[in-house]
């Protein structure tokens, strides 16, 4: 312990040992004052002090084979902090992950200076009261001047300054001139099954040794502390789907998450919502080779829809015999690939077909069909020819990536103006944050809602813009009547900004998820600020 108590000699009194707690939420480092209700946050436009001190790191752990160094800071620093939690890394002594020892940072701590763990620890204000913003309820309307109530991780109320009593004690946050709105739902990403693309270390994406494999189960995969989810999280987004890659004709079940937590499994709100189904060429290439001979994998569309009919046809039949065996008393022997494919074939739950073109649309809609799928289509970025035939279908639609290029022949907007057809359609649809020239690319989530606005220039109505990346997502995937819009009752994730949330130029203030203000930082911000001096 020499060299901490000649740290310790030599730190200044005013700059006690912070431990900021990954547990415990804290409330943003803006600007505090008291207030006549209760202590109240005010946002300003001067940007949060920055304060830098020495750090003292302790190495803790590493993990073999992989860029992922766990470690611990002991830092100097004044009384402001910010927690710490899975995939941010800000916090004064780091994010402490499974098997690493704890107690010995939390030992360190209480040793140099006990009074501040009290400090870091002090719970958030349980009643939070937005007042004077702009809020956009999705639901019913806009309210100008209105107040959102938010108590106990769900929204308490929401009117008028005239209809809504603010409750004594709440914690004011001064939103005047500011857009309030719900957290952003991306319906399709892949959050903590890949951190770098080149690095195929910190990939999980898709398992290749099979064309089909909806046993495959995203949740065993993901991996919560992603540098990713606060990239995301500081542009508004508090909920994702994350499925797995496309390369696979049935690639897996997806989770519905949220982006915050003390730990991953309290980030899943939903394991295995939807089965992850793809149709179309990028499917047709497994194998040494397309066509090769000796190749295990089907090189065609009729190879591919016919590999599928087989898979949900043998489902049905295991279906059959573990539930009506031929001899009485005799089990069936478990097959996981079989009983995965069981929730999708009873309607359970949503089965997320992705697909391009218009006759690929028509082919695997006859499939879904003939086993009553619950069918959501996926991308449907070169299907222009079929958006009426689609439109028959009556299923919901997502859409992505809106920046991909026209056919040859096509108009130069033909994707642009693609959720506006559907709309104009009657078809529920839902906008994903895909990149141009891949379908997923959890690296740009955070341009989710440029991707809605993109789609209102070329024609989508502003409010179904909105639904396309809140409530639409929602019910898309059993999670309406808690997430998607600004109602009492609903999770309080909650997004204040400077403007329009379309607008490039808008700036997120603050995201509430759970109630709990989030820490508005991320690796970008940290590098941003640490080189900017």
């Amino acid at each position: 312990m020499k060299f901490l108590s000649h740290f310790l000699a030599k730190s200044p009194t005013h700059h006690p040992v912070i431990l900021s707690s990954p547990r415990k939420p804290v409330i943003p480092s803006e600007a505090l004052f008291s207030g006549a209700e209760g202590p109240a946050l005010a946002f300003k436009s001067a940007p949060a002090p920055h304060f830098r001190a020495p750090s003292l790191r302790l190495f803790i752990g590493a993990r073999v084979g992989s860029h992922n160094f766990r470690s611990c800071n002991i830092r100097r620093v004044p009384q402001i902090s910010l927690p710490g939690v899975p995939g941010d890394r800000s916090s004064s002594l780091g994010w402490l992950g499974p098997g690493i020892p704890r107690t010995l940072c939390i030992a360190l701590t209480c040793l140099l200076a006990p009074s501040a763990l009290i400090a870091a620890d002090a719970p958030a204000p349980q009643v939070i009261a937005i007042t004077g913003g702009k809020l956009l309820t999705i639901s019913h309307g806009t309210i100008e001047n209105g107040i959102l109530i938010l108590a106990d991780g769900k929204i308490a109320a929401v009117g008028t300054a005239a209809d809504v009593k603010i409750p004594k004690g709440a914690q004011i946050v001064d939103a005047k001139g500011l857009t309030v709105y719900p957290g952003l739902i991306d319906p399709e990403s892949n959050f903590g099954l890949t951190e770098i693309s080149a690095d195929q270390m910190s990939n999980d994406l898709v398992e290749r040794s099979d064309e089909i494999m909806p046993h495959m189960h995203v949740y065993d995969a993901f991996h919560s502390e992603t540098e990713l989810i606060p990239v995301a999280r500081l542009n508004g987004v508090t909920n994702a789907v994350v499925a797995p890659a496309t390369e696979d004709s049935i690639s897996g079940q997806d989770i519905f998450i949220q982006l915050y937590g003390r730990n991953r499994d309290e980030m899943i709100l939903g394991r295995d919502v939807a089965l992850a189904m793809n149709y179309g060429a990028e499917q047709r290439r497994r194998g040494t080779g397309r066509g090769a001979l000796g190749s295990s994998f089907p090189s065609t569309r009729m190879g591919l829809v016919t590999q599928l009919r087989q898979s949900f046809l043998d489902a049905q039949d295991y279906l059959a015999k573990r539930d009506n065996p031929p001899k009485k008393d005799e089990k069936t022997k478990r097959d996981l690939k079989m009983e995965a494919l069981i929730p999708y074939l009873k309607g359970e739950r949503p089965v997320v077909i992705g697909v391009y073109e218009g006759y690929d649309v028509e082919v695997i809609m006859g499939l879904a069909q003939e086993f009553h799928l619950k069918v959501i289509l996926n991308h449907l970025t070169q299907s222009q020819d079929v958006l009426d035939k689609i439109a028959s279908y009556h299923v919901p639609v997502i859409i992505g990536s809106i920046y991909d290029t026209p056919r040859a022949g096509e108009r130069f907007d033909a994707v642009y103006t693609l959720p506006a057809e559907l709309a104009k359609r009657g078809v529920k649809i839902a906008i994903s944050s895909a990149d141009a020239g891949g379908p997923v690319s959890s690296h740009s989530a955070r341009n989710l809602p440029y991707a809605a606005g993109f789609a209102v220039a070329y024609g989508l109505p502003y409010d179904e813009a909105l639904k396309a990346i809140t409530q639409n997502v929602a019910d898309m995937f059993g999670f309406g009547d808690k997430l998607g819009s600004l109602d009492v009752g609903k999770t309080a994730n909650v997004v204040i900004a400077n403007g329009d949330p379309f607008d490039v130029r808008t700036d997120v203030k603050q995201v509430y998820i759970q109630g709990v203000p989030i820490p508005m930082v991320s690796r970008q911000t940290r590098l941003r600020d640490e080189y900017s001096k």
